[in-house]
């Protein structure tokens, strides 16, 4: 196998780690194999989208969803560091409202599974990051939704000193008690 994946504290979020293959040249390594994928993360998922931004230290993105046409993400960095967060907004689940954060670097080629339900954001630990992901359904501009990084409720322990750089819609999010979620 190409890849091991491992569940986290929130078992529907896996963290996949790929078989890299090095030498003097540099490396070479499978970033997605669908077949891997359904085998070994989750079946039937489609991808229809790829997303590529590029940030500064200390930039916090998110925490975002979709509340109608919900999206899974597959998540990594091409270049630099970033701490990932995947927030539980689902009200059935036994785990709602609790998070869980992964660095992931180019260096480690580590990718994070995660599933529609949950809220999403990362922050800049490196001077700047390249963060590619690929999405199971298309951008709804209209259905876009932000629970803002710094809830309370949520106690996200962000590897930040200070403010982080926000965009303005991330500045305006909701905190859970208010925000819309899944059910």
């Amino acid at each position: 196998m190409a890849i091991t994946v491992t569940a986290t504290a929130l078992p529907e979020i896996k963290l996949i780690e790929p078989r890299v293959f090095g030498d003097a040249r540099g490396f070479f390594f499978e970033s997605f194999n669908a077949r891997e994928f359904a085998e070994q993360v989750e079946v039937g998922v489609e991808f229809v989208q790829d997303n590529h931004s590029r940030s500064a230290k200390n930039v916090l993105r998110g925490l975002h969803y979709q509340i109608q046409h919900p999206q899974g993400k597959l998540v990594r960095v091409t270049s630099g560091e970033v701490f990932d967060v995947a927030v539980d907004i689902r009200r059935s689940s036994p785990n709602f409202g609790k998070w869980v954060g992964v660095n992931l670097s180019a260096e480690s080629g580590r990718q994070l599974w995660i599933p529609p339900g949950f809220a999403h954001g990362f922050v800049v630990l490196s001077e700047t990051a390249d963060f590619l992901y690929k999405t199971t359904d298309y951008r709804f501009p209209e259905y876009e939704r932000c629970l803002i990084w710094n809830d309370a409720q949520v106690g996200i322990a962000w590897p930040v000193s200070g403010e982080p750089t926000l965009a303005p819609k991330d500045a305006a999010g909701k905190g859970l008690a208010s925000a819309d979620t899944f059910r």
